[in-house]
């Protein structure tokens, strides 16, 4: 059986003195979208301390996160940060740069179409932008990057209702193009309705792995672990 394309074995992750996840395993493969809880160590800014993170058999545990973003890790923060100062043009091409394997799917032509509302207002200041705009910008400026997997940290935290929705649009599309997407989210009606496989994680621990539908009709783990 081949391997995982992206695979985490026995992970032991600290903040600080404290141990967040314990032995974590997981494994994602080429275009999914995962759903779960707690991945900052995959993006390299909570390496673990023990086990092995490995992305199309690379290993990746320990490597500083600019070199993971390198390897093929695209990582989109809960906070957004865009640079507020600037245009959104400019905040998509200070992130170009070829995949891997020198791919370049992502550019500025194929963002615009993919991200409609973005080309609406290329000139505008980043800082200018909607609680919404920005996270959408956020995630075109990760795919400039030509990323193999996509790394989504809270991506309707803060947001509007309406404005989840259009976020959840988005990441469909992305998923139905065949883009690999972990997805780390509190929002677990959000989840359900986007992801294809859910892992879930309770004290640090996995305690369930299996597809999104299973999941929707297992309300003994919704009630126990999400509550819903």
């Amino acid at each position: 059986m081949a391997a995982p394309f992206l695979h985490v074995e026995a992970a032991d992750v600290y903040y600080g003195s404290s141990q967040i996840l314990f032995g974590v395993d997981l494994a994602v493969e080429q275009g999914q979208t995962m759903a779960l809880l707690g991945f900052k160590m995959i993006a390299g800014l909570a390496p673990p301390r023990r086990g092995k993170i490995e992305l199309g058999g690379q290993e990746l545990a320990g490597r500083p996160s600019y070199k993971i973003a390198r390897a093929g890790i695209g990582y989109v923060p809960e906070n957004r940060q865009v640079f507020p100062e600037h245009s959104v043009d400019d905040n998509l091409i200070v992130a170009v740069k070829k995949g891997p394997r020198g791919d370049d799917h992502w550019n500025r032509e194929r963002i615009y179409e993919v991200f409609p509302i973005l080309a609406t207002m290329k000139d505008r200041m980043a800082g200018r932008l909607s609680g919404g705009e920005q996270q959408m910008l956020t995630i075109a400026r990760t795919l400039m990057g030509n990323p193999d997997v996509l790394l989504l940290d809270e991506p309707s935290e803060g947001l509007a209702p309406i404005i989840v929705q259009a976020i959840g649009d988005l990441i469909r599309t992305l998923r139905d193009m065949g883009v690999t997407i972990l997805l780390a989210e509190q929002n677990m009606h959000f989840c359900l309705g986007i992801a294809t496989h859910a892992t879930v994680i309770d004290k640090g621990q996995i305690v369930y792995r299996a597809t999104i539908e299973d999941l929707k009709h297992n309300d003994a783990i919704k009630q126990r672990y999400l509550a819903v």
